[in-house]
């Protein structure tokens, strides 16, 4: 082992505490996903300094952090508002998830699949006991996908996953809607884990597929996730663009 110089460094300080920006993004951040800050929601830094308790300095650090993850947008002369999900940020969200959470679930078939499942049992366990609490359940349904991403072993996947994950709660109030009752989300994360637990790496990975199809086509009727899909949404944005140019021409 390789000591490290004795040279001086002096912007290196000890790291004894989260820093007060961190503190400041993390809890705006959790606002922003569970829906106490909604889509839109301007953030005026008077006020929130004056809640927070802070300057300015620390608070405005904060808030850049957000506007990098992309939860918060940045309007000139206006300030920052809580990004709007339009149709199109929905679909992008659970496609990329489909393509993480595919990956992450490959992962766990190579690792150890009995620790993963007891993991992932445990949060359909936490979601039956929340029927009838949406925000809890909405939150035992988003540990069961953060568990899955963990358990990869990934970094990389995991820090891909975190604002995705952080989007996605601020779906599911609106997804949670469209359910007749808890049962079917407990037979679609309950069939991925069997699917684990016997080794069945095809039947997971389509199970998974279908969960996420299942959100887009609640969220987003007439939308899919499937190659079909993809191929019929080029082509109507292909069509669409197509217009748009022979109108100009014509006009």
């Amino acid at each position: 082992m390789v000591a490290l110089p004795n040279i001086d460094l002096p912007d290196i300080e000890p790291v004894s505490r989260e820093s007060t920006a961190a503190v400041i993004a993390r809890q705006l951040r959790d606002a922003i996903m569970t829906g106490a800050l909604p889509p839109g929601t301007q953030l005026g830094e008077t006020d929130l300094a004056a809640r927070f308790q802070v300057s300015r300095g620390p608070l405005r650090e904060a808030m850049q952090h957000l506007v990098s993850e992309g939860l918060l947008r940045s309007e000139r002369h206006r300030g920052l508002f809580v990004i709007d999900l339009e149709p199109a940020d929905v679909f992008d969200i659970y496609l990329t998830r489909s393509t993480v959470e595919r990956a992450a679930l490959q992962c766990a078939f190579r690792g150890d699949r009995e620790a993963v499942a007891a993991v992932l049992e445990q949060s359909v366990a936490d979601m039956a006991a929340a029927a009838d609490d949406p925000a809890a359940l909405s939150e035992a349904d988003l540990r069961f996908h953060e568990a899955l991403i963990n358990a990869s072993g990934s970094k990389r996947l995991v820090r891909m996953a975190r604002t995705l994950l952080i989007e996605t709660r601020m779906c599911l109030t609106l997804l949670q809607s469209t359910y007749q009752g808890v049962e079917d989300r407990l037979e679609e994360h309950t069939g991925i884990i069997e699917a684990l637990r016997a080794d069945d790496e095809a039947t997971a990975l389509r199970l998974l597929e279908e969960h996420m199809e299942d959100a887009v086509g609640r969220l987003l009727p007439g939308r899919s996730l499937t190659a079909r899909g993809l191929a019929e949404r080029d082509l109507t944005e292909r069509s669409l663009a197509k217009q748009g140019l022979t109108e100009q021409a014509e006009g």
